[in-house]
Order: C-alpha cells, then sequence, then structure tokens
C-alpha cells in the first residue's frame, strides 16, 4: 500500500511512464504470439518431412508435370523402400484463400503407397482412402474441414465439383490440417484441368504427377539416396528433411531476430521512462530521503524501497501491456479462424515472460536513481529546497 501511495503522488507522470511500458509490452506480445504459431508450424513441418525425399520438376519445384515412369526408375535404386507418386494443386485455382500459415492443397495419391512409412494420421470421423476408392471422395485435413462445416457423410465442392467426404483428420499444426486427399486418378484429372491448354494436349491425366515422396530404407544415407535420384530422373530436384531445416529455419531465425528487436525498443523505451520517473521522484523527495537518512535509515532500506516502486510500474505496465496484447491476439484469431487463417499463439510461457520481463526492467532501470538517493548527504538533503 506505501508503494502504491507514492506512485500515487505522481500520477500523470507515473500513468505515462506506465504507458510507455505497456506499448512495449503490448507489442512484445502480440510478436512473440506470431513468432510462437511460425515455430510451431517449422517444428511440425520438419517432423512431417524428416524420412523422406521430395522430388519434383527441376525447373519449378512442385508445380511442372512429372511422368509417372520416374517412378519405377526411382523405386529400383539402392535404398529406396517406397515410392508415393502424388499430384498437388491449390485448393483455390483463382489465387484466393491463400493465408498467412500453411497453403490449402489438394493432394491425388496412390492409398498405401508409403507402405505405412509416411506421417501417421488419425480421423475425427469417417474413413481413411481405400485402395478401392475411385471418383470424387476426399479426406480433409482438420482446418478445411472445419472451414467448410463438414464431417464424413458430407460434401464439399472442389474446383466445381462435389465430393463426397469420407473422413476427416484430427489436426497436427502442419501440412494435412490443410490437405484435402483424393485418389491419384481423381487428383490427375483436376490437375490436367489446371495445365495451359497446349501442355494438357500433349499429355494424358494418367502419367501425370508433380511430386514423388521416397522413403528410404532404414539406415540409407538420405543425401546419397537424393543425389542418386537427381542423377537418375533427367530435369529433377530433390529436398530432404535436411534441407526443409536448413531453408525453413533460415527464415524462422530472422523473424525471431526480429523478436528480439522489439524486446530491445521495449528495454530501451520502457528503461528511460522508469530512469526519468524514479529520477524525478528522487529530486521531489530529497528532504524525505534526508530525513530518514538522519534519523538511521540504512542506505540499503532506501534503495529496497525505490526499486521496488519502480519494479511496481513495470509489474502494472507489463499486466496492462499483456491484457492488451491478449485481446488482439484473441480478436484476430477469430476474425481468421473461418478462413483457417490463425496467425497466433499465446503461451503461458510468453505471458509470464513478457510479465517477468516488464518487472524485471522496472527494478533494473531504477536502481541508478535509488544509488543516487541512498548516497545523498543526509545534511545537504535537509537543506534541499
Amino acid at each position: 500500500m506505501t508503494l502504491l501511495r507514492e506512485l500515487s503522488r505522481r500520477k500523470l507522470r507515473t500513468t505515462l511512464t506506465i504507458l510507455g511500458i505497456t506499448i512495449g509490452i503490448w507489442t512484445l506480445v502480440v510478436f512473440s504470439s506470431m513468432a510462437n504459431k511460425i515455430n510451431s508450424f517449422v517444428g511440425s513441418g520438419s517432423e512431417f518431412y524428416a524420412g523422406k525425399i521430395i522430388v519434383t520438376d527441376g525447373e519449378s519445384f512442385g508445380t511442372s508435370p512429372m511422368r509417372l515412369d520416374a517412378v519405377d526408375a526411382i523405386a529400383a535404386l539402392d535404398g529406396v523402400a517406397a515410392v508415393d507418386p502424388q499430384v498437388q494443386i491449390p485448393w483455390n485455382t483463382d489465387g484466393s484463400g491463400a493465408n498467412f500459415g500453411i497453403p490449402k492443397m489438394i493432394i491425388g495419391l496412390i492409398p498405401g503407397a508409403d507402405g505405412g512409412r509416411g506421417f501417421q494420421l488419425e480421423l475425427a470421423t469417417g474413413r481413411m482412402l481405400g485402395a478401392g476408392d475411385t471418383g470424387n471422395v476426399v479426406v480433409l485435413g482438420s482446418d478445411l474441414a472445419k472451414e467448410n462445416g463438414v464431417a464424413a457423410g458430407g460434401t464439399v465442392d472442389i474446383h466445381g465439383q462435389t465430393f463426397e467426404v469420407v473422413g476427416t483428420f484430427l489436426p497436427t499444426l502442419t501440412a494435412p490440417d490443410t490437405n484435402a486427399l483424393v485418389p491419384l486418378a481423381t487428383g490427375q484429372e483436376l490437375y490436367l484441368a489446371t495445365l495451359p491448354p497446349l501442355v494438357a494436349e500433349a499429355v494424358v491425366a494418367g502419367d501425370l504427377a508433380n511430386q514423388i515422396v521416397v522413403y528410404p530404407e532404414a539406415g540409407a544415407d538420405i543425401d546419397a539416396v537424393a543425389a542418386s535420384i537427381e542423377a537418375t530422373v533427367e530435369n529433377s530436384a530433390t529436398m530432404t528433411g535436411a534441407e526443409f531445416d536448413e531453408v525453413i529455419g533460415s527464415s524462422t531465425a530472422i523473424f525471431n531476430m526480429i523478436i528480439i528487436g522489439v524486446a530491445v525498443i521495449s528495454l530501451v523505451v520502457g528503461g528511460l521512462s522508469v530512469i526519468n520517473t524514479m529520477a524525478m521522484s528522487v529530486a521531489e523527495r530529497t528532504r524525505e530521503i534526508g530525513i530518514k537518512r538522519a534519523i538511521g535509515g540504512p542506505r540499503g532500506r532506501i534503495i529496497r524501497e525505490l526499486v521496488a516502486e519502480a519494479g511496481v510500474i513495470g509489474l502494472i505496465g507489463g499486466l496492462i501491456g499483456l491484457g492488451l496484447g491478449a485481446v488482439v491476439v484473441v480478436l484476430a484469431n477469430e476474425a481468421g479462424r473461418a478462413s483457417g487463417t490463425v496467425l497466433f499463439d499465446l503461451t503461458p510461457g510468453t505471458a509470464l515472460f513478457a510479465v517477468a520481463f516488464s518487472t524485471i526492467l522496472g527494478m533494473i532501470a531504477g536502481i541508478v536513481p535509488a544509488w543516487s538517493a541512498a548516497r545523498l548527504d543526509p545534511v545537504s538533503a535537509l537543506r534541499y529546497e
């Protein structure tokens, strides 16, 4: 109560100082929540791509057609355990529906081609695709199912055609959440329709793929297998799990550096505000401090009182900043949830760090004025006007 009473003596100055810390912590909370979401994508993506090799056309990674005869050539290579030819096309052909996270894709595949080595998915409703499935049937990732409000037994429109939903997946926090799985032949027909007319006239849908997922044998040198594939399949490019981590990890590191920059700015702005407020407080209370020193008040007690006041300023600013940041995160996530654009993930660790950071910041910034106050000469302080 004594601390709050001292702070209330300088309402405007204290309020402005708290406001400065609040803005910094609010920014830190929002950016950190965004970084949490990105890091969760990257972590789940690393798990998704681990232990596999993605093979695509070498000129435009994953967008140009490849012929299925490459599958047999790859399967014959040493160190290859399973080969899964796929067709991947955007969920929206008009380019709409792009979001901050993982793109929405339709994947045509052969059920079971991965030999059980692929990313393990769990069903929320319905069943998996089976080897006997043909035509317009689909299993939807959790985000697509939620966005379209469907479950197993329902229907969904894909590229102007009606598909029966035979199953939906539980959330994975990575690519399968925004994927729609269809039989390979169905995917090939959809893919053919997206190709330029001159290209489409020169190919047959049943001969097409634009991505081949290769599963190396246990203990095989993945980089060596990838090199063999590129040497065997003309004009091909490969990506391993390690390469995914390297490319995506570097982008994540840059974003995390931005978060550190925000924290530094918060430190500078908030710290200077607290130092200014506490310095003015010491100047205004010089006689009071002199009286305490004259009647035997120890320097340590004076330092503790002033540092505690600065810490309370930081704590209040941190709590308000956390509250405002949480409001922004919740509103932004709710606004984007319908389209699958969930941008933020405010974790308990982030919330605790923000409040602790602001409190410690305030205490550190209050040390210099507190130390100066404790070193005041009692006689001089009593004469101060």
